[in-house]
């Protein structure tokens, strides 16, 4: 495979390891997102335990108690929903690393190529450059004897 091929090759997984890094920071947003409204709705509820304990010390009637209970069990419905959403971007985020994993290891592999590549066409140039200077001290030793 050639120089150019590789390097367009190199640029085409270069560019999908990008965006595939870019998946991954989604999904690690969207999980700690989730995070923060399983948090958000824990932090709400425990507010709302508090208001319903110091309204029962008060003195509270039985519907509003009941009105307490239902939103605090609303609540807690919300949190069971923010806990499947965790548990589905927690997935979705094991998903899009392994497949920036793998794409890393094919950029990775494709730039050991390239490396090799122009290690190759080094080498050569070298020796072409090295015959050429052969050949000039050749033909000085020549003309030198004549």
């Amino acid at each position: 495979m050639s120089s150019k091929q590789l390097d367009v090759l190199y640029r085409f997984e270069k560019d999908n390891e990008r965006k595939t890094a870019l998946q991954l920071q989604d999904a690690e947003l969207e999980y700690q997102q989730n995070l923060d409204r399983l948090n958000g709705v824990g932090d709400y509820r425990l507010e709302y335990m508090k208001r319903l304990n110091q309204r029962s010390i008060e003195g509270i009637d039985s519907a509003t108690y009941n009105h307490f209970l239902s939103f605090i069990a609303k609540l807690d419905q919300a949190g069971e929903q923010v806990k499947i959403a965790i548990e589905q971007s927690k997935a979705m985020m094991e998903h899009r690393k392994n497949l920036w994993l793998k794409q890393r290891q094919k950029l990775q592999a494709v730039e050991h190529l390239r490396e090799i590549q122009m290690k190759k066409e080094a080498l050569k140039a070298q020796r072409q450059e090295q015959k050429m200077f052969d050949e000039i001290a050749t033909q000085q030793f020549v003309r030198r004897k004549a």
